[in-house]
């Protein structure tokens, strides 16, 4: 473990800054849209373009680092990521914001895909196991201290922006000063949605509606606390609760689909997950009414952590359950195809959920997070009852951020390592050799 901290901690500083920003900017957004007026829908617009941007990244990422390199392109990615966020003070209109978004979402799967990449050159089958869990902690830990820093200047104020861009900013001073060689970039053959499907229909569908419920989760949450008249640390309180159960519930809830049928364990947890939602409706009450005669939030607090708990697991056990199904020298294909299946979803995700929305009332977000997470749970019963479950010695649950991308997935210890490219892949690297040759 100190080894691996001693060898990775520019790139974990890096992305700690990088994930401190962008859960602030997360909150900001979604706080600022109410204070402007936006409508719920053209706010759900807006936040949609992240997850666009995010989409066409993950299938754009490796063309550029094979060309450029990997320290060039986190240092133009996170150089542009910072410019776009002083661009949404300077110009306030819900389709500027949903194009800024897609630059945002681009430029941070690029910066997810560099540091993983990285961290799989520095992990080894004794440690990758280790390398994840740090990985982990650093991103949902820093993401939810992020959300705090609301509380320090007003959101219609152009300071909380100047702030996001600073930490964003800095996060490249470690990288660019870093002596440790940049990593080859290895190739990933991905499988075809249809073989994925054939293999998984429940791990294939199901992370497209996870995808839907995860993303109007994340995008929303901030937006309908405002819409709840929540105070500033109120607002990022809740966000804190959200990202930090999530963290959480992946160690018991991944130990129990290791013991139990994942498909049993991912139908109570999505059910489980459907209920609180519900309790949390039920918990609003007047508690959106003004000081001195709301009703007391702490149930809400219970219902929306307990929500997260259960919900933010499901990515990693649909992750696990395809895996029972696949060969483990597909594991990391069959990850990819998800994650594309994954982003599908998102990118509907907070459009829909904000039509909801402004159809059903505020409480139509909860509403929408109900549907969906229902629909997976009864799509998982059916596949139980036409397929039995398999043992897979090879396959074993991962704790997964939601934000992993394709190269983050050979970071799980139960995937084989990639085979290094062949001779002909080789001269792509050479302009990164260059580089760190320069820097080092």
């Amino acid at each position: 473990m100190e080894k691996i901290l001693k060898n990775s901690w520019a790139l974990f500083t890096g992305m700690g800054l990088i994930m401190l920003a962008h859960g602030f900017q997360v909150s900001l957004l979604g706080v600022r849209a109410v204070h402007e007026s936006f409508s719920i829908a053209a706010t759900g617009f807006m936040l949609t373009g992240y997850f666009v941007g995010y989409f066409i990244g993950a299938r754009t990422v490796p063309i550029l680092v094979s060309r450029v390199g990997h320290i060039r392109v986190f240092a133009a990615f996170a150089s542009i990521a910072s410019i776009v966020v002083l661009v949404h003070s300077i110009v306030i209109n819900p389709f500027t914001w949903f194009v800024l978004r897609v630059f945002s979402g681009f430029s941070m799967v690029c910066l997810y895909t560099i540091a993983e990449s990285w961290l799989n050159d520095r992990a080894s089958n004794k440690n990758r196991g280790s390398v994840l869990s740090i990985y982990m902690i650093v991103l949902f830990s820093s993401m939810a201290i992020g959300m705090f820093f609301l509380n320090f200047s007003r959101p219609e104020n152009f300071q909380p922006f100047i702030l996001v861009s600073l930490f964003m900013s800095l996060s490249l001073v470690p990288i660019l000063l870093t002596k440790k060689k940049a990593p080859k970039f290895k190739k990933i053959i991905g499988m075809k949605i249809k073989e994925l499907y054939e293999a998984s229909p429940f791990g294939m569908v199901s992370a497209i509606l996870c995808g839907v419920c995860h993303s109007a989760m994340f995008a929303l949450i901030a937006v309908y606390a405002a819409a709840m008249n929540f105070s500033i640390f109120e607002i990022s309180f809740v966000t804190f609760l959200v990202a930090i159960s999530g963290a959480i519930s992946q160690w018991p809830i991944g130990k129990l689909s290791d013991i139990y049928d994942r498909r049993t364990v991912t139908v109570y947890s999505t059910f489980a997950a459907a209920f609180f939602a519900l309790c949390a409706i039920f918990s609003v009450g007047t508690m959106h009414l003004p000081d001195g005669l709301a009703s007391s939030k702490f149930w809400f607090y219970v219902f929306t952590g307990l929500y997260a708990f259960f919900s933010l697991p499901m990515f990693a056990l649909i992750f696990a359950h395809t895996n029972d199904f696949v060969a483990k020298e597909k594991f990391v294909s069959a990850g990819a195809g998800l994650q594309f299946a994954f982003g599908m979803g998102a990118m509907s995700g907070p459009f829909m959920c904000s039509l909801f929305m402004d159809f059903v009332g505020e409480n139509g977000y909860f509403i929408f997070l109900i549907i969906f997470h229902i629909l997976i749970g009864v799509y998982g019963l059916y596949r139980m009852r036409v397929r039995d479950v398999v043992e897979n010695p090879d396959s074993q649950f991962t704790p997964l951020p939601t934000t992993i991308t394709p190269i983050g997935l050979e970071l799980n210890p139960a995937a084989e390592p990639i085979e290094e490219p062949s001779k002909s892949d080789s001269n792509n690297v050479n302009d990164a050799k260059e580089v760190t040759n320069t820097l080092g």
